[in-house]
Order: structure tokens, then C-alpha cells, then sequence
């Protein structure tokens, strides 16, 4: 829109107020980020987690710079810089791609946990080498510059833990004393959250950015308050924030000045991704407990995103300002890098996953919503068949029960999108949604097919067919028959009934199982590790060799003839 049709100037457009509006969204994405972090995972990943943002962002800003002066042929002074803005990843593009090929182990948990935190690293560490470089373009003594830099960063780091902390409380006691209406509190939030960032920029430079994503995460881990709700608001305030960044962004890009990073910038993008992120990777997780296969997945996993764009704009100008030669060349040439890793990491994520056996094409983990009696009926049969089974439900006593029975059960609203980014959905490739609500059943079904697919996303029938208001296309397929609800489903293993697996075979095949136990319910068959469950308007079918899975009520005895009972019972 920008600099190939011209529809939209910028700089003309926003004049003065572009930078700081560019500030403050980035401070709400940021803030949403912290939002999404969780201390427990820190503690189970701390390790390789530290070192990447120490040891990684050290090792990557080092090569970085170095690349960009003997390749791209940048100046010391801007090639510094551009090398401590490339040591931020970007949560807005590394997100979307970890739920789509949702890795098994702990390479999660430690990319989500790097792509946020690294932001506020990266930025802090871009702001100290820009104060060098400034400096030495003005014709300062190096020396000075430098240790003014890390005055610099001890103030930021202070200032920028103080007022987190400060914004947490200011918003955590109005919200306990139910001072702020409910309605309201999402505006205060966001009110808070941009007048604790401007506070902490006026005292240090980009301090803001620490304050409001430790503010974020503290509030992320409090038990005292619920921000449910606000962080669904922050998510949608960050996907509208986000679209208008990149778009605003791309727009300043001098299109000359893109073409003109030639096969010098293509080579340095390239040796990024094939030399600067594996050796960040494996310098920082040496001696770790990760294996192979995770520090080869994190080392092909390091997209820009919005961060990068808009730090390298704004610090463009500022090194104009200062009359450092080169300087107009570090916005597109960051740009060309958020492009080029964009595609080649999207492009690649899933594939390399596979291929190291980090994710599955054909994964048979099920996740299920609803942790009644006979989904935990089912989700126990599934893992004594080695298929990984994650239960969800908003009832406590529900999963502790699985819990009890050494199921993986979390609990939360499926519907809720914290609580589905927080499931362990690695190696998961089936939804089937559990639930005594019909209507959440479908709206789960519906969301998760575009995840899983339509064909692997599955809903018990409705007692009353009160799904029947819902759209046919939101619904997930219906299991087994209509006539088989979650209600009898439940009364049926209440009263004792058990899901059993049967080995079929050509002398005990499907028909002579079904009229040996009549009251069966045939719920799918296994083979060669792959579940197929029956679905309603579909007579089941079942072949020699298959694992038959039905729900089986056990005979009643007879009192008066035990013999005859012990001798019926299966």
C-alpha cells in the first residue's frame, strides 16, 4: 500500500504522533505477551530458557554485527545496531506457528517463553548500543559512550522492576477492594498499562517495555485475581494492533532502498538462519538436559516480527538525526530479514518437526473436553493403549478424579484461548468434545477443526437434541449413534459398564463379538496404532486383526442359578 502503489504516506499521514503511537502499541503487545507467561513453566525449563536470553542473545548480536559488516557492507555504527535489534524473535508469528505444529517435549514452552522475554531483552540491549553509536557518530569518546551504556542499562533494569511492580498493585488492590466496575476493567487495565509506560520511559529509555511485560506476567501468576477476561480483551486488542503495525510499517519502506540490499542482504539473511540461530542454540544448550531433536527445532525456529519492524524505524531516524552515515539502510534491511525468516521458518517448521519426531502428520493424541464418567472412562482405555489422552473441564472435583487415575487433566473452558494455549497439545491430532453442553460442545468442535480438521473433530450426541439449533457446519461428527448420548453413556458406567479393547480375529470376528454381547456399544476400532472412532449414520465395521473398542455392561448375576450366570458372563 505503501511504496509500490503509493495509497498510504505514513509519515505524512501521522506526522509526529507516528513514533510514540508505534511505542504504545507495541507496549500493549508486549504487555499481552507477559500475560501468556506462566512461572511453572520457567521452573521445569529455567535452564536452557536463562541461557538463551544471556548467552543466546550475547552470541547472536556478536555474529549478527560481524555479518553485518563484512556482508551487507554496513557501517561499525549501524551495523551494531541492526545486530541488537536481530536478537529478538517475535511471539506474534512464533505463536501461530507452535499451535499449528504443536511439537511434543519442552521446545514449547521454551520458544514461547524466548520469543516474549527476548522482545524486552533485545530492545533494552538495542537502546544501549543505539546511545554508543549516536555518540561515536556525533564525534564522542568511545570510551564514554560505553560506559554511559551500561549506566543506562542498570536505570533501565531499575527503573523498569519498579514500576511493574508498581502497575501490578495499582491495578491488583482496585480490582480485590471491587473498586473498578466490571464493565470497566479492561479500560483501566489498558489505562494503566500505557501510563506505567510512558512514567518509565521518562525516567529511562525503554525501561517501559521491561515494566509493562513484568507487569504482564505478575499478573499472569497471581491467585488473588482473575484476568480471564482481560486477556481475552488484550488478544483481540493485540491481533488489531498488529495488522495496523505491519501494515503502517511496511508502508515507510523506501521500496529503492529494499531493492537495493541486493544479493548482500540476501546473503546475510541467509547466514542468519543457517549460522547465527544454530550456534545462539547450541552454545546456549550445552550441558542441558534437551536433546538433539530440540535444539535442532529451536535452531530452525527464529522469526522476526513486529518488534524488530518497529525498532529498526524508529531507530533508523534516530541515527539520522545523529549524521551516521548508512543509517538509511537498517529499516529495510530488516525488513528483508522479517520477510525472508517469515516464509523460510513458516515454511519449514512443520516438515523439519516431522522429520525429527517432534510431531506427527498422523497424530493419534486426543484431546477431550469433558471429564464425566465416561470420558474418563474412555481417556483411560486410550492410554492403555498408548494413545496420549489431555482432559479439559471446568469442574475441580472432575479433575482431580482423572488426576487421581494418572491422567493428564487441566482445568479451565475449553472455549477460553489461555486456557487452550496453556494444553500440552503436542502430539495431539483429535478433538472430541465431552461436555453435558451441547452448544459448547459444537463451538469447541467448530474451533478446533480449524486445528485438527473436520474429519477429526467429534461430539457426543445431545439427550434432547438440543444441538439442533446449532448450525450442522459448526457441529463436530456425532459418535457412535444419536441414540447413544453422553447422558446414557454415563448412567451406563455408572451402573459398571467398562470401554474394553477385543483383538478380532478370523475365527472371533466382528459379527460373532456382537452377538455373543448384544448390549455392546461398538465406539471404534485400532489398528496399527491409528484410532478410528464410528461415528452416527454409519453402520460400524470392524475386520480380523483390528482392536475393537465398545462399551461393555457387565452380565447381572443370578442368585438363584450361579452356575448358569458365572458360565454367560464374558
Amino acid at each position: 500500500m505503501g511504496p509500490i502503489l503509493g495509497w498510504l504516506h505514513p509519515r505524512e499521514l501521522f506526522t509526529d504522533v507516528l513514533n510514540p503511537l508505534v511505542s504504545l502499541a507495541v507496549a500493549v503487545i508486549l504487555y499481552e505477551g507477559g500475560l501468556s507467561l506462566r512461572m511453572k513453566e520457567l521452573g521445569a525449563h529455567g535452564t536452557p530458557i536463562l541461557r538463551l536470553l544471556t548467552v543466546g542473545v550475547v552470541v547472536t548480536w556478536i555474529l549478527a554485527t560481524l555479518f553485518a559488516l563484512v556482508v551487507a557492507g554496513l557501517t561499525w555504527e549501524v551495523a551494531m545496531v541492526l545486530g541488537a535489534i536481530l536478537t529478538v524473535t517475535g511471539p506474534t508469528v512464533i505463536g501461530p506457528l507452535l499451535r499449528q505444529v504443536r511439537p511434543r517435549g519442552p521446545v514449547e514452552a521454551i520458544a514461547k517463553w524466548e520469543g516474549i522475554v527476548v522482545d524486552v531483552v533485545g530492545a533494552t540491549l538495542a537502546v544501549l548500543v543505539l546511545h554508543v553509536a549516536t555518540e561515536a557518530g556525533a564525534g564522542g569518546d568511545a570510551m564514554q559512550s560505553a560506559t554511559g551504556a551500561i549506566l543506562d542499562l542498570g536505570k533501565t533494569i531499575l527503573v523498569g522492576t519498579a514500576f511493574g511492580v508498581a502497575g501490578t498493585y495499582a491495578f491488583v488492590i482496585p480490582l480485590r477492594r471491587h473498586l473498578v466496575p466490571d464493565e470497566l476493567e479492561n479500560a483501566v487495565s489498558l489505562a494503566i498499562v500505557l501510563a506505567i509506560f510512558v512514567a518509565s520511559d521518562q525516567l529511562a529509555h525503554e525501561s517501559g517495555l521491561l515494566a509493562v511485560t513484568l507487569m504482564g506476567f505478575m499478573l499472569a501468576n497471581r491467585d488473588d485475581v482473575s484476568v480471564h477476561h482481560i486477556i481475552e480483551f488484550k488478544e483481540n486488542l493485540r491481533v488489531l494492533l498488529i495488522s495496523t503495525l505491519f501494515i503502517v510499517l511496511a508502508a515507510t519502506v523506501d521500496l529503492d532502498a529494499l531493492i537495493a540490499c541486493g544479493w548482500r542482504g540476501l546473503a546475510f539473511v541467509g547466514l542468519l538462519i543457517v549460522v547465527v540461530r544454530p550456534a545462539c542454540v547450541f552454545l546456549s544448550t550445552l550441558g542441558t538436559e534437551l536433546k538433539w531433536a530440540d535444539r535442532a527445532f529451536l535452531a530452525a525456529l527464529a522469526p522476526r516480527g513486529i518488534v524488530a519492524a518497529a525498532v529498526s524505524s524508529l531507530f533508523m531516524l534516530r541515527l539520522e538525526e545523529a549524521g551516521v552515515a548508512g543509517a538509511d539502510r537498517l529499516a529495510p534491511l530488516a525488513f528483508l530479514v522479517i520477510i525472508v525468516t517469515v516464509a523460510v521458518y513458516g515454511l519449514s517448521a512443520g516438515p523439519l518437526a516431522r522429520r525429527l519426531g517432534l510431531s506427527d502428520p498422523d497424530a493419534q493424541g486426543t484431546l477431550i473436553a469433558g471429564a464425566g464418567p465416561f470420558a474418563l472412562e474412555l481417556g483411560q482405555a486410550l492410554t492403555k493403549l498408548e494413545i496420549d489422552v489431555v482432559h479439559v473441564d471446568t469442574n475441580r472435583a472432575s479433575i482431580a478424579l482423572a488426576r487421581l487415575d494418572g491422567l493428564t487433566a487441566h482445568y479451565g473452558s475449553i472455549l477460553s484461548k489461555k486456557v487452550v494455549e496453556a494444553l500440552p497439545l503436542g502430539g495431539t491430532g483429535r478433538f472430541i468434545g465431552l461436555t453435558p453442553n451441547d452448544e459448547v460442545n459444537a463451538l469447541a468442535s467448530a474451533h478446533f477443526a480449524a486445528l485438527y480438521g473436520k474429519a477429526n473433530v467429534f461430539q457426543a450426541a445431545s439427550a434432547e437434541n438440543t444441538g439442533d439449533d446449532v448450525r450442522k457446519d459448526l457441529r463436530g461428527r456425532v459418535l457412535f449413534s444419536k441414540e447413544h448420548s453422553l447422558t446414557s453413556l454415563d448412567i451406563a458406567v455408572g451402573r459398571g459398564a467398562k470401554v474394553k479393547g477385543t483383538q478380532l480375529t478370523d475365527e472371533f470376528n466382528f459379527a460373532e463379538f456382537m452377538e455373543r454381547f448384544p448390549d455392546a456399544i461398538p465406539l471404534g476400532v485400532l489398528e496399527d496404532g491409528r484410532l478410528s472412532l464410528f461415528t452416527a449414520g454409519k453402520d460400524p465395521e470392524a475386520e480380523p486383526g483390528q482392536t475393537l473398542l465398545t462399551l461393555v455392561t457387565p452380565e447381572p448375576k443370578d442368585t438363584k442359578e450361579p452356575e448358569a450366570a458365572a458360565a454367560a458372563a464374558p
